[in-house]
């Protein structure tokens, strides 16, 4: 699939007039702009500004995922994710932060890391960018969790994640997103 970028930006894009700060919190970041479309009129957009992250699907010899089990407050319900957070700050190497993210929440390193691209999770209100990456060759250590943060680290096999995720019982974007990535690059 091919797209001359250039032409959709002259036919498509909207231009910033102004800018309104609305909310300033330590996660994100809620702005109100007045935009000027492609036909010359003005429209509203509100945008979550955020700094991006990074998640990981760690793959055990056995072909096995390290998931996490968290109680996520805006649904008040435990979900299945893999290992991910925040970066701390824009500038951030995301192999870094991926890094950190796997070793503070499973206390797992690893010695082969693969970067299995990124995503916008919320591209109509968010600039929010998701890195993925795959973590082999895994080392267990110390688990790092930061004091409001409480998890069920699991191992659960490749394959019932994937039936899992095919199924609509793992709801998480980036979990859902990474791993069928995984089993397309392991050939599952």
């Amino acid at each position: 699939m091919t797209f001359d970028l250039e032409k959709e930006l002259q036919e498509l894009r909207e231009i910033q007039v102004s800018t309104e700060d609305i909310f300033d919190g330590v996660i994100l970041n809620v702005k109100k702009d007045t935009v000027r479309l492609p036909n010359g009129h003005c429209s509203s957009r509100e945008v979550i500004r955020h700094v991006g992250a990074v998640c990981v699907v760690p793959v055990t010899e056995q072909e096995e995922i390290i998931v996490e089990r968290q109680y996520r407050y805006p649904f008040d319900t435990v979900i299945t994710e893999i290992p991910a957070g925040k970066l701390d700050s824009k500038q951030e190497d995301r192999l870094s932060a991926a890094k950190r993210e796997l070793r503070e929440e499973t206390g797992l390193t690893a010695d082969e890391w693969v970067n299995l691209g990124g995503f916008y999770p919320a591209a109509a209100y968010s600039d929010e960018y998701i890195t993925m990456f795959m973590a082999r060759g895994l080392h267990q250590g110390k688990q790092e969790l930061d004091p409001d943060e409480f998890l069920d680290v699991k191992k659960v096999p490749l394959s019932v994640l994937v039936e899992d995720v095919m199924a609509g019982r793992i709801p998480d974007a980036k979990t859902q997103t990474a791993i069928l990535k995984v089993a397309r690059i392991l050939g599952k």
